[in-house]
């Protein structure tokens, strides 16, 4: 049997770092050492890039993080919840779009044992990792 968390974020790029340190707390409950701790960590804050920032100008008013914990690994996914995208982006677009998101996945692939990206029909995006302990 598999325990499932879930957590809908609002779309602010200030609560990446709740989210990632969710994430990871989350892995250290379910036994992971403290490098694919930080492994987990580090490749959800390139899934949040790709997914919320990379093809849309605005944010997202909310994103989902779901882990599923099984006795051997834990599987992630971060999606774009689809809603309206009618949040300001105060900061700075990626001065080298895509070129950045391709380091991201780069980055995502390095770290995780399995790495599945998805859009919809209206660009928004899924990011689906798997890390075994």
């Amino acid at each position: 049997m598999a325990d499932k968390i879930t957590l809908s974020i609002p779309g602010q790029p200030e609560y990446a770092q709740v989210a990632r340190i969710t994430l990871g707390s989350v892995a250290g409950v379910a036994g992971f050492d403290v490098e694919k701790i930080d492994d987990i960590e580090v490749a959800f804050s390139e899934a949040w890039k790709l997914v919320t920032c990379h093809g849309h100008s605005l944010w997202g008013e909310k994103y989902d993080l779901e882990a599923v914990i099984y006795d051997d690994r834990m599987e992630i996914t971060f999606s774009d919840t689809g809603n309206a995208h009618e949040i300001e982006k105060t900061c700075k677009q990626c001065a080298r779009c895509p070129e950045e998101g391709d380091l991201s996945v780069f980055v995502l692939n390095s770290l995780m044992n399995e790495v599945e990206m998805s859009s919809d029909d209206n660009g928004n995006r899924s990011i689906r990792m798997v890390k075994v302990k």
